[in-house]
């Protein structure tokens, strides 16, 4: 049998789990997603269509699956939205996603496999809406509110209690003398279509970049480190989720629930309908499509739930969603509007993208001006001009996209568009690598693309200079007192005086952040350059493996692929780059600037866990996943996302799964979160 169609699966299996990756990243940390929800869910889709048909027992060895792959067997996926700087909380109860849908026929298979289950002809069940925010618990214990989490990895969630007491609506207390000793209710924080247009009329005013959506400001705005900044943005909250609950049997049913928190006067959805058959729930379904743009918050979907409490306890869930509930998302809003113009931007890595410019219209409770093209061969295949009629959707009611053209609306004289052979910023040639959609500016020194870099540079990811943003950085290389990163520690205050919006404190200030960033840990510095492939991950295995600059410039391909997570195409990216001369002559300036390009070998050496690589699985109750990983760090070891042969200890909490069950198979050694405790103490005192 040819190994072929295997090899292809695998490929194509490894660029689901990589583009998964950067979309959860994008979606529930930084709260900026460039997809739509629906994109998102066909990636998932094909990711576990491909999984089943590679492995249709759930046996993958963690070689095979690792923590990049969203929807791991054993483990409970829903992203995570955790961050540093906040304190987690366990759930109880784990806050699972939904399994979404935008079929009716799947819906109606949903009704089928719990008729199947039950032997029932017809269920009841509750149909909600479905909201478009950030998902919230709160935890009362005798009625008394105790905290407020999010849905962080299902497992345990990031306090944001504290961004959220200036809430009007939000429950203090439950006002009864029936309520459970203990419940976890769980909703969502939003935020009304008309505060969001206030606070970017507000950035317009001040020149800001304007926010994408209602939902990503609303996320944004829980996780900010500064209560006092949350306090300035409205949000609201909105209730109809039941955690865990003792007793257990204090509720029988979701309706039930739902009654309780209208007699708590709790703020709750308006829409909740409690009906006996599949085809009333799709009649309700319906119903509330037609309704939900007249609700304060955002709403893309209905929500179909068992009513029996009893019952959703049998159904049970998967590892990552019930199976007594489903998501039905709505069809996206269109609307018609003409295409005044196609622009082109150009990002740090070159890429050039093209923007169309619209006549604004209001969608899905926004006014768009703008929609993506994604690329020159979307705009051929579409065969889109300027001046078209065209039909644009906010997908997921996120990202505006141009679907079609209306072309018996086009008139003769329309000409076809021409994706340009060179560079809109620096008239430089656009090529094209071969099996690549993207045109990219050849220059390396092209503008857009030195602003791009000095951003990234700059980023709370990379070397952290604070007040360094994208308004600051247009101005530096508009006036040209920065044309590549190492003229950045040449920069005066006089100069930074100069410009638009600096005054003596704010020039003081800036020029001490970028002082300070010359200390900044290596890993961080070789984050920074940019390198294709090389994000943080593998920037810190270089700077363990690596003493300087010029060890990695001097280092050879397999030099690069013996650290364990650098992988051959990484290899081949860092050793184009430091065998690049420009790029040698740029680090030796910052060397000579004062910038630290090496890591304390002999500090990284004396420390007792180096050379020791840990795995932190199921949930950890003493310390949260960030706090170990930072402390096995701070001693020299490195923490791995899979469990492999050079693995040294596993530290399992409860709901550890395949990794640990793959340690006792390696014979890895294991420890309890007690015991790792312990052995960090011991390691300390030695």
């Amino acid at each position: 049998m040819s190994k072929e169609p295997s090899s292809q699966k695998q490929s194509r299996l490894t660029f689901l789990k990589a583009q998964i990756k950067e979309h959860d990243e994008l979606y529930y940390k930084q709260a900026q997603p460039v997809i739509s929800d629906q994109e998102y869910d066909k990636l998932k889709r094909e990711l576990d269509d491909i999984e089943s048909e590679i492995d249709p027992l759930g046996l993958f060895t963690d070689s095979e699956f690792d923590n990049n792959t969203p929807v791991k067997p054993g483990f409970i996926s829903v992203g995570d939205d955790r961050l540093e700087g906040f304190k987690s909380h366990r759930h109880v109860e784990a806050m699972l996603s939904l399994d979404n849908t935008y079929d009716q026929s799947d819906f109606f298979d949903f009704d089928k496999r719990l008729k199947k289950i039950f032997g029932e002809e017809d269920i009841d069940y509750v149909v909600e809406p479905k909201i478009d925010g950030v998902a919230v618990s709160l935890t009362y214990r005798k009625g008394i509110l105790e905290t407020a989490v999010t849905r962080g990895n299902g497992v345990e969630g990031d306090i944001i209690i504290q961004n959220l007491l200036h809430l009007q609506d939000l429950p203090r207390e439950i006002v009864s003398t029936d309520i459970p000793g203990f419940i976890e209710i769980r909703g969502e924080i939003y935020m009304e279509h008309e505060e969001f247009l206030r606070i970017n009329k507000d950035r317009t005013r001040l020149n800001l970049p304007l926010y994408a959506n209602p939902r990503n400001l609303a996320a944004g705005t829980v996780k900010l480190l500064d209560p006092k900044e949350a306090k300035q943005r409205q949000l609201k909250i909105v209730l109809y989720g039941l955690g865990a609950c003792e007793p257990s049997s204090f509720f029988n049913s979701q309706i039930a629930f739902h009654e309780a928190l209208k007699t708590w006067q709790f703020p709750t959805v308006e829409f909740v309908k409690f009906v006996r058959s599949a085809d009333s729930a799709w009649d309700r379904i319906c119903q509330l499509d037609k309704l939900r743009h007249g609700y304060a918050y955002p709403t893309d979907g209905a929500v179909i739930k068992l009513d029996s409490r009893e019952k959703q306890n049998i159904a049970g869930h998967t590892s990552k969603a019930p199976r007594w509930a489903i998501a039905y998302k709505f069809e996206s809003e269109r609307q018609v509007t003409k295409l005044i113009d196609i622009i082109l931007q150009v990002g740090r890595t070159g890429a050039v993208t093209p923007v169309a410019c619209l006549d604004p219209v209001q969608l899905a409770g926004t006014m768009v001006s703008r929609a993506s093209l994604h690329n020159a061969d979307e705009i051929h295949r579409k065969d889109i001009r300027v001046g078209d009629q065209v039909v644009v959707e906010k997908a997921g009611e996120i990202i505006p996209q141009v679907v079609e053209v209306i072309e018996e609306s086009r008139t003769e004289d329309v000409p076809s568009f021409k994706f340009p052979s060179h560079c809109p910023i620096c008239n430089s040639l656009l090529v094209r690598t071969e099996g690549e959609a993207t045109w990219r500016c050849s220059d390396y020194d092209c503008p857009d693309q030195l602003k791009g870099r000095i951003e990234y540079f700059a980023s709370r990811g990379c070397l952290d200079i604070e007040n360094l943003g994208e308004a600051v950085v247009n101005q530096l290389v508009d006036s040209k007192l920065v044309s590549r990163l190492d003229e950045l520690y040449q920069l005066e205050q006089s100069q930074l005086l100069q410009l638009e919006g600096f005054a003596e404190k704010s020039a003081k200030n800036l020029i001490e952040a970028i002082e300070q960033s010359k200390t900044q840990e290596f890993w961080r510095m070789i984050c920074g350059l940019g390198i294709k492939h090389i994000g943080a991950s593998a920037s810190k295995d270089l700077a363990r493996n690596f003493s300087d600059w010029r060890s990695l410039a001097g280092a050879k391909v397999e030099d690069f692929t013996a650290i364990e997570g650098v992988g051959m195409i990484m290899a081949e990216s860092l050793s184009l780059f430091f065998n690049d001369s420009d790029n040698l002559s740029f680090l030796e300036s910052m060397e000579n600037l004062g910038v630290v390009l090496k890591s304390d070998i002999e500090i990284e050496t004396s420390r007792p866990l180096v050379g020791k690589t840990f795995v932190l699985t199921g949930s950890l109750e003493i310390f949260s996943r960030l706090e170990a990983t930072a402390k096995i760090e701070s001693l020299g070891g490195k923490v791995s996302s899979s469990v492999s042969k050079q693995t040294s200890f596993v530290v399992a909490g409860p709901g550890a799964g395949s990794k640990l069950d793959k340690a006792r198979k390696l014979d890895v050694e294991i420890l309890n979160e007690a015991e790792f405790t312990s052995f960090l103490k011991d390691i300390v005192s030695q």
